[in-house]
């Protein structure tokens, strides 16, 4: 009787020692505590200078950054839990620490025009505890791919 009940546990401690333990990276926007009040004004409120920019005219293989600046002006610290590309070509750097009230911030974007052609248009989803917890950047390039001398 004994046998059978080692057996199980271990068939059982396996099994859960076997579970993978990777959780997806990316954050809901629904999981985001807002704390203040939306109706009083009392939420962290994120102003952008600019929320699109265009790189013009690019060789392709040429990588390029643009900053993106921000201000809270609102009334609690601003946290941003996320801010990813569209793509892999689309790199964004984002502060991690709680932004205060009145101070300001940059979300700076890497671009790789790698394998590119022609226009392009890549978005930035910014995920913060604001009102609304989501904010799209855009940037934008139109890729020309360098002539090579024939031999």
């Amino acid at each position: 009787m004994i046998k059978p009940l080692v057996i199980l546990a271990l068939s059982c401690c396996l099994t859960a020692c076997m579970q993978s333990t990777h959780t997806n990276a990316s954050v809901n926007a629904s999981d985001i505590y807002v704390t203040g009040d939306a109706q009083s004004n009392d939420l962290p409120k994120m102003q952008f200078d600019a929320e699109t920019f265009d790189f013009g005219m690019l060789t392709e293989g040429e990588r390029v950054s643009h900053a993106f600046y921000f201000k809270n002006t609102g009334k609690r610290p601003l946290i941003i839990s996320a801010a990813e590309g569209s793509c892999g070509c689309t790199v964004p750097e984002y502060p991690k620490d709680p932004i205060p009230p009145g101070e300001s911030g940059i979300i700076k974007v890497t671009f790789n025009s790698e394998q590119k052609q022609g226009k392009q248009e890549k978005t930035i989803t910014v995920v913060t505890n604001c009102e609304p917890s989501t904010r799209l950047l855009r940037i934008y390039a139109d890729i020309i791919v360098a002539k090579t001398a024939p031999n």
